[in-house]
């Protein structure tokens, strides 16, 4: 793994070593006053309203520090409208510089250029990056719960903080522990990564283990293992949707490969 052995990664150290960083881009990062949110649907209501079939949510990552460089040539526009024509329900993107080579000019394009939402993928942890998200044009955020360990009280504050923006919120989790904390909150979009943030290892069992816990009013995403058909089924039954981004970076074709994952759900409870 490249990008590890460059960066200085230690073996479960991941989150640890991306949040020091953070902190110091957050360091360097200048205070914007937020804009009004940019108009579109709202993915809670869309995931809830087209449950018959497994969405997706279709990311634009050029690397990561598990597979190093994935697409750094993309033309991330051409990428992003492609997404939407076929029938991606939102467009996740990578704005992390470092370790996923992304860039906040990336979301800031790619809003201009799609009317579907867009998610702002990135390890959030304070305002300021909340406000910056939204005047790039995102109007979805992330927040990793595993980012506030034994912080509930700031990951609540950014919660309500992006809420009353008017953002909507894909708060992501990992395991039993997590997923409480996502309804405490009265988090309504909830992620389940199936990608252990500490070691970076992936077990789409993550997903399937929490099913039980799911309460009917939340809509809920799969992060990460998902390569194709096979694991989609897996959890189509009881997943609103799915994160998809290597597999679509990497398609060479995207509207077959999209519309592939999006599988039929026996079960539309959720």
């Amino acid at each position: 793994m490249e990008i590890e052995e460059n960066m200085n990664i230690k073996e479960g150290k991941f989150l640890e070593t991306i949040l020091a960083e953070k902190k110091q881009e957050i360091a360097q990062m200048p205070d914007e006053n937020p804009k009004p949110i940019r108009q579109t649907y709202r993915i809670y209501d869309y995931l809830k309203n087209h449950s018959d079939q497994l969405q997706v949510i279709a990311e634009v990552k050029k690397a990561s520090p598990s597979l190093g460089d994935i697409n750094l040539e993309v033309d991330i526009i051409a990428q992003a409208k492609n997404y939407e024509q076929a029938g991606a329900a939102m467009i996740s993107v990578l704005t992390d510089p470092l370790f996923f080579k992304g860039n906040i000019e990336y979301l800031r394009e790619i809003s201009k250029n799609v009317q579907i939402p867009t998610l702002n993928k990135d390890f959030i942890i304070d305002k300021k990056q909340i406000n910056r998200a939204v005047n790039a044009g995102a109007t979805v955020i992330l927040l990793i719960v595993a980012c506030f360990e034994n912080d509930f009280d700031k990951l609540e504050e950014l919660y309500n903080y992006a809420i009353s923006l008017g953002l909507e919120v894909l708060v992501e989790t990992h395991n039993k522990a997590e997923l409480d904390i996502a309804h405490q909150l009265a988090a309504k979009i909830i992620g389940v990564n199936n990608r252990n943030l500490k070691t970076f290892e992936v077990s789409l069992q993550n997903s399937t283990d929490l099913v039980s816990y799911f309460k009917e009013e939340n809509v809920y995403i799969s992060e990460s293992g998902i390569f194709g058909k096979k694991e989609a089924q897996k959890v189509a039954e009881n997943f609103n949707g799915i994160l998809v981004g290597t597999e679509l970076m990497q398609a060479n074709n995207l509207t077959k490969s999209l519309t592939d994952l999006k599988i039929k759900r026996k079960n539309d409870e959720h």
